[in-house]
């Protein structure tokens, strides 16, 4: 009797996908402290940043010093997102090997700074004044860390194609 072999396709590996996430937002976090530390003098405009997107405009004047409350709200935020764009890049990418997750994620990192800093700024006026390569660079880094790191700690997993 001859057996049939079954059509298989590659799955996402969302555990994966999620510390890829995270991992690369903390980096991004962090390479975004050392930058603005270093050209603006204060490593705590990025969290503000991103806790206004819930907290309002009032986070931002001077001076931009620590406050717990805006740090937990904007790491909240940030990890956040940051798994749901890796988990979206994951879903993109996983088929393809590590190069491609450098490189597609580094892309993908990009399209996310033009959303981020040109339609979103639309509804956040106050994201405008950061676009500059600072920014454009740690996109581009936390994208290419999402990929790469997703595509060396995703476990291969194949199940029936049902198609």
């Amino acid at each position: 009797m001859k057996s049939i072999a079954q059509p298989m396709k590659q799955v996402v590996d969302w555990s994966a996908a999620v510390w890829a996430g995270l991992i690369s937002g903390l980096i991004f976090l962090a390479l975004n402290m050392l930058l603005t530390w270093n050209l603006l003098g204060t490593p705590w405009i990025i969290f503000r940043m991103i806790a206004s997107v819930v907290m309002g405009s009032d986070v931002l004047p001077p001076p931009a010093t620590f406050d717990l409350t805006i740090f937990l709200t904007a790491l909240i935020i940030h990890l956040v997102l940051s798994v749901a764009f890796a988990s979206l890049l994951a879903v993109i990418i996983h088929r393809w090997g590590l190069i491609v997750g450098f490189i597609g994620g580094a892309l993908f990192g990009l399209v996310l700074f033009v959303i981020n800093y040109y339609a979103i700024s639309y509804f956040f006026p106050w994201f405008f004044p950061l676009r500059n390569w600072t920014i454009v660079l740690s996109h581009i880094a936390f994208g290419a860390f999402a990929g790469g790191l997703y595509e060396s700690m995703e476990e291969e997993v194949f199940v029936p194609d049902t198609e």
